[in-house]
């Protein structure tokens, strides 16, 4: 099934994130470029480089021509996650293009890849509450807090496993179809976001 094929990718692109944990090193896909892997694996590596800009800005002593070099960071971090979402979704509806939908299938809240978008991130959840569960210098009530939101992830793992397994399932044998809404995004389009359009009179 995806998920379990899918999750697994995201680990590995987490894992070799934090060998060096640095928001500024390259990125070493290790899959063929144009595969679906190639894509999983890029998909987390952003969400993992942003997480951790996401730590870093919070930081109270920040620089602040940092915190605002590091926010228009995380602006472009954002955008080429929407991008890799929409990348994602146009490998499910070419996959699944010659599907016949039946007549009265529904149409699904969220496409596929922004349900493997929300477990791409689930899974940076998971590796950090586990790493806090396990701090040795953490205090045991702090340990035990954590390991308490570690298993409700881990459940919420096998819910969302079992929830995009079964949409995908639904698709493929016509009783949902996909529908993909480019995210249109206004606020880095010179054109839509009045900020920057009056900015360029």
């Amino acid at each position: 099934m995806f998920s379990e094929f899918a999750f697994p990718i995201f680990e590995q692109s987490i894992r070799d994130y934090h060998i060096l944990d640095d928001v500024y090193q390259p990125v070493k896909n290790p899959y063929q470029n144009g595969t679906i892997e190639y894509l999983l694996y890029a998909k987390n590596w952003v969400d993992t480089v942003q997480w951790h800009y996401e730590d870093i800005i919070r930081d109270p002593q920040i620089d602040p021509v940092a915190a605002l070099d590091l926010k228009r960071k995380i602006d472009a971090s954002n955008q080429v996650r929407t991008d890799m979402v929409e990348y994602i979704d146009s490998y499910f509806l070419q996959k699944y293009q010659d599907v016949p939908v039946k007549p009265n299938a529904k149409i699904n809240t969220e496409s596929p890849a922004w349900a493997i978008d929300r477990l791409s991130i689930l899974a940076l959840k998971i590796y950090h509450m586990s790493e806090e569960a396990n701090r040795a210098e953490a205090s045991a009530e702090h340990r035990a807090k954590c390991q308490e939101k570690l298993n409700v992830l881990l459940d919420q793992k096998s819910d969302m496993f079992a929830s995009i397994n079964d949409l995908l399932t639904d698709i493929e044998n016509g009783d949902k179809f996909m529908k993909v809404y480019k995210q249109m995004k206004m606020y880095n389009d010179e054109s839509l976001n009045p900020v920057l359009y009056q900015n360029k009179k």
